[in-house]
């Protein structure tokens, strides 16, 4: 589980830091300078990063046992800016005791 962990950690990164570079660089770009490159090359490979995020959120969500309303709250947080890296870090803070005391009562 902690492998799925780890990819969703990635993947939230690189979906936040795609949706701050289209709405922080390529937007106004486009709407004020009439120059939509960096729309043209970063929306699309951000779509397709957005439906692996999508597909990680949902197989880490599985192996957590998430309930369905948090896995698509955690889902969402990848559209709007920002959200995506605190909603990483809640998780993650909250996935690490889980995983501490999974361990604790582990058989050796």
């Amino acid at each position: 589980m902690q492998g799925a962990l780890t990819r969703y950690r990635i993947i939230a990164y690189i979906v936040g830091v795609g949706l701050l570079a289209l709405v922080v660089v390529g937007m106004p770009l486009k709407y004020l300078g009439d120059n939509d490159t960096v729309v043209a090359v970063v929306g699309p490979a951000h779509g397709f990063l957005f439906m692996v995020y999508l597909v990680l959120t949902f197989d880490l969500s599985r192996r957590a046992g998430w309930s369905f309303p948090r896995m698509i709250g955690v889902m969402l947080a990848g559209t709007i800016p920002f959200l995506s890296f605190w909603v990483e870090r809640k998780v993650s803070k909250q996935w690490i005791p889980q995983r501490q005391a999974e361990l604790a009562n582990s058989p050796a």
